[in-house]
């Protein structure tokens, strides 16, 4: 969603589409514009306006983890603890968050739903035992707000491109792990639970045999490791653990190799259709990062692969 606007009453309302809770306050109508970019990536809203007003608001996300940036000469940004570091990105999980500024700034958000952030945490560092929460608003250094800013450049650069159809749904759920995983190693979010049942026992060969079919037959869908555990009647840790002691590998390099096999055989097939239209299909939203793994697995660039097999 883009737009550009001088109606005051749109932009509370169209924030609050991400945020309920969120307010504004003070609004100066007579220097007031607002330009908004969106994109919905599943479970993840990628969120950057352009207010330019004397403005002051409030958020408090519920369900929900608000990571945000207001980037304005005159901006500050406060907690009900302090004020917070208006250069860099800040963490909510129901946090109250206030913002200040004058004459006009930039916000970059993305809106993560926690159930949905969760099952990423957990099928990242396959741990089941993982639950989201916030334990300091800011991140955990310079080093790594500079990521979590030049992630949300790609993200929303690569979401221009999205189509509003399905056709792009594998490449919108790659760039929503993107952006979950980077915002978990930028913040302290991650803490372990108590388990309550015992680890599971390590499961017999079949079931790596069965998540492998499964992969091979669903690589050409957004399906995640959890998806390939919950197919085949096991925990993602239990899953992880089954694909080292039997192939040394994950199950995310299993699904990756999958999705490159599948662009290799798209390109080997003379269909006329660009490389980078092969790397979409597959997930892959980064051309040269698509052409180096791609070499590294078969030892030729793809342009290499379709110029052979062109008709």
């Amino acid at each position: 969603m883009r737009f550009r606007t001088r109606d005051i009453t749109r932009v509370e309302s169209t924030w609050k589409q991400f945020v309920p809770s969120a307010v504004l306050h003070d609004v100066d109508p007579t220097s007031f514009l607002f330009d908004w970019h969106s994109a919905d990536l599943g479970g993840v809203s990628m969120v950057r306006y352009d207010l330019a007003a004397e403005v002051r608001s409030t958020a408090e996300p519920q369900e929900q983890l608000l990571v945000c940036r207001v980037d304005g000469p005159e901006a500050r940004v406060y907690s009900d603890r302090g004020d917070l570091d208006a250069r860099s990105p800040w963490i909510s999980e129901g946090q109250r968050v206030h913002a200040h500024w004058e004459g006009g700034a930039r916000v970059t958000a993305l809106v993560f739903e926690r159930k949905a952030l969760e099952r990423q945490a957990r099928r990242i560092s396959g741990d089941d035992s993982l639950s989201v929460r916030v334990r300091d608003l800011s991140p955990r250094s310079a080093h790594a707000a500079a990521a979590w800013d030049r992630m949300f450049a790609y993200i929303e650069q690569s979401a221009l491109t999205l189509a509003d159809n399905s056709s792009d749904e594998l490449l919108r759920a790659e760039l929503a792990r993107h952006s979950a995983a980077t915002t978990l190693a930028a913040f302290a979010v991650a803490d372990r639970l108590e388990r309550h049942r015992p680890a599971q026992a390590a499961p017999a060969p079949a079931t790596v045999r069965r998540a492998l079919q499964y992969i091979a037959e669903n690589a050409h869908s957004p399906i995640t490791v959890d998806d390939v555990a919950t197919a085949v009647h096991i925990s993602t840790r239990g899953l992880q653990y089954a694909f080292r002691r039997a192939l040394d590998v994950t199950p995310a390099e299993s699904l990756r190799q999958a999705r490159l096999d599948g662009a290799h055989r798209d390109l080997r097939s003379g269909t006329p259709v660009t490389v980078s239209a092969v790397a979409r299909r597959w997930g892959f939203s980064h051309p040269s990062r698509f052409a180096a793994a791609y070499r590294e697995s078969f030892g030729v660039l793809p342009s290499v692969t379709a110029a052979k097999h062109r008709r």
